[in-house]
């Protein structure tokens, strides 16, 4: 892919950190919801929280995900860092693709069952704490950038020399 011009990579640069922090915050919402409704003992309470959740789910949780991993794809295919050449990328893209996955074809579905039922189980409460803390660590990685290239990274840089 030809590398994107500076106007373009910076404005998809910021939609892809919007979005992915619009994401994070999704899942910290949909955790205070899954909490709310397992821990109340209050039944409409918990009717309330999983019907929140479906709002969620049904409207937000497949566009953000993928809006998400598309823009970082165009990102690294974009930029000089690539999608496999420093290892930083390649554990974000992997993440990201695995965790879009769950989201779409897990915790929705999940989310669906306990509002048509109108009951709670930790399942609401499990999915969005591991949706939350892999994306806090994607994150991370993104503002440090560890673990230097990857092999074909290597092989690239010193073919440049």
């Amino acid at each position: 892919m030809k590398p994107l011009k500076r106007p373009v990579r910076r404005t998809l640069l910021v939609a892809h950190v919007a979005v992915s922090v619009s994401w994070l915050g999704l899942t910290v919402g949909l955790l205070a919801l899954g909490l709310a409704a397992f821990l109340t003992g209050d039944t409409s309470m918990t009717e309330a929280a999983t019907r929140s959740m479906k709002v969620f789910g049904d409207w937000l949780v497949v566009p953000v995900a993928l809006l998400s991993l598309l823009s970082g794809l165009v990102l690294s295919l974009g930029t000089p860092w690539g999608l496999a050449r420093h290892r930083w990328v390649w554990t974000k893209f992997w993440l990201t693709l695995v965790t879009a996955g769950l989201s779409i074809f897990s915790l929705r579905p999940g989310i669906d069952e306990a509002a048509a039922q109108g009951d709670a189980d930790i399942d609401l409460v499990i999915a969005p704490s591991v949706a939350t803390a892999t994306y806090l660590f994607i994150t991370a990685i993104s503002v440090l950038k560890p673990w230097g290239p990857t092999r074909r990274g290597r092989r690239l840089r010193a073919s440049k020399t």
